[in-house]
């Protein structure tokens, strides 16, 4: 019971950590190539683990690559998604993943209880946080926003599975290690440059909210069930939305308030089904 509280207590500070990317990397896109800012925060993350990336356990690389290979992808399809479809559509998009978590799970023959209603309330809840009247129709952005999600939802079923098989840091450090090194090609064949890089925003990115939110999650996974932690992790919008409102100004209406809400009661009945 106590490993789960401290699992729980991880996810739900790596959550808080992500809601305030949404200002950081707001600024730092409007200055360099989103290829080039992924590169940039995963070598910094690197340079935290590269002590435990000299001793690793037998047999690591293959799972961290592969944990990698989803981190890319997720990071590089959101990327390109933006580039055609609002922030808030994405971030209701990319919450799919809250659905397809326990989906992928019962398919591969795992039986998923009590997380069917949270799932839907969070979903809904992101939904109305994120919803825009103003917002065009659907378009290629969104195509690739559910690239995202299926990808996210993917790589939390996987890191459950290899977060019990080895230890966080050394797997945390091949993760990073491994999509910093995928994501090479991306920036030169984009032919992104150093002029101009927002080096502060980097390193917010790389140190806290790349090295430390990825050690966290594979620590927190764990102790937590990936269909709670895929619950857990919608509370990132409500708090990129209080972030928005603190430092940009933004507003949340009564719409948007009912669904930060519904994401709350959301997680509080994830944690309430969790396993003890």
């Amino acid at each position: 019971m106590r490993d789960l509280a401290a699992g729980l207590l991880a996810l739900n500070l790596l959550t808080l950590i992500w809601g305030t990317t949404f200002v950081v990397v707001k600024g730092a896109v409007g200055e360099m190539a989103p290829s080039l800012l992924v590169l940039l925060r995963f070598l910094v993350a690197s340079a935290f683990f590269l002590p435990f990336a000299l001793r690793l356990p037998k047999g690591i690389w293959g799972p961290g690559l592969e944990l990698a290979f989803w981190l890319l992808l997720g990071y590089a399809s959101q990327a390109v998604g933006l580039l055609y479809t609002s922030a808030s559509r994405s971030a209701f998009i990319t919450a799919l993943n809250v659905v397809l978590v326990p989906l992928l799970l019962s398919l591969a023959g795992r039986r998923v209880r009590g997380v069917w209603l949270a799932a839907f309330l969070a979903f809904l809840g992101v939904g109305l946080l994120s919803y825009d009247p103003q917002q065009p129709p659907l378009n290629v952005g969104d195509l690739w926003t559910l690239l995202t999600a299926l990808t996210y939802a993917l790589y939390i079923v996987r890191l459950e599975v290899h977060a019990k098989a080895y230890p966080s840091l050394p797997l945390t450090a091949v993760q990073v290690l491994g999509t910093a090194l995928l994501a090479l090609p991306w920036a030169l064949g984009e032919g992104a440059r150093l002029e101009g890089v927002p080096w502060g925003a980097v390193l917010y990115l790389g140190v806290v909210a790349t090295a430390l939110t990825t050690w966290l999650q594979t620590w927190g996974q764990r102790r937590v069930p990936a269909p709670q932690a895929a619950i857990l992790y919608t509370l990132e919008p409500v708090w990129a939305t209080l972030f928005a409102y603190l430092l940009l100004g933004e507003r949340l209406g009564a719409t948007g308030l009912l669904g930060a809400l519904l994401v709350v009661l959301a997680t509080s009945l994830a944690i309430r089904r969790s396993p003890a």
